[in-house]
């Protein structure tokens, strides 16, 4: 198993308003950004009065893994309504009020990890390229996966959205062909814990 960065969303990013106005969250939550993308969202984890001028309302923390938001304006992502979204390391999902994920899951077509009575994932890789950090000169693999899951600490919910990572190639796996790149969202993420499960 390779070792991973999730992109920390404890990173100095700068967070300018600037930065802040060029979030596409639904883009993010689907799955149609990258890990440089993501990266804008590390102030709003870090200062709850950002996500406030986003209009997002932090929300007490039902999972110790989560920062929560419910957004002031609901969004449109996979194709339903959302205003409650949540963070986790490099992870940014919708909370849907729908108690059982599989519809959703086969409707993405994703792959089932896990199901259970009581707990479900289901998952699908949609990026894997590998990146030079512009920086360091350090090959990288850049991945992004979709996912659907439940969690015993929001019963009745549905997760859906997208984890963002840079992965170390395995050991003795020389990365094909990377592709250098004038950004350097690895630099950040080198120095991230890994986001824990539940």
């Amino acid at each position: 198993m390779r070792p991973t960065y999730f992109l920390p969303l404890l990173l100095a990013f700068g967070g300018t308003a600037q930065a802040q106005t060029r979030i596409d969250l639904p883009a993010l939550i689907e799955c149609r950004q990258s890990v440089s993308e993501f990266a804008a969202l590390a102030p709003i984890a870090n200062d709850p009065l950002k996500a406030v001028a986003l209009g997002w309302r932090p929300l007490p923390q039902g999972n110790l893994f989560m920062n929560e938001y419910m957004l002031n304006t609901p969004i449109t992502v996979f194709g339903r309504s959302a205003e409650h979204i949540a963070m986790a390391g490099g992870t940014i999902v919708a909370l849907f009020d729908m108690p059982d994920p599989r519809p959703l899951a086969k409707e993405l077509e994703l792959e089932v990890g896990y199901d259970a009575p009581e707990k479900f994932m289901a998952g699908r890789e949609l990026v894997s390229r590998d990146v030079i950090d512009a920086k360091s000169g350090e090959a990288l693999i850049e991945s992004v996966i979709l996912s659907v899951s439940n969690v015993k600490s929001h019963p009745g919910k549905t997760l859906a959205g997208c984890t963002y990572s840079l992965d170390q190639p395995a050991e003795g796996e020389a990365p094909a062909g990377p592709t250098p790149t004038t950004e350097s969202p690895a630099e950040a993420a080198k120095d991230a814990p890994a986001t824990p499960t539940d």
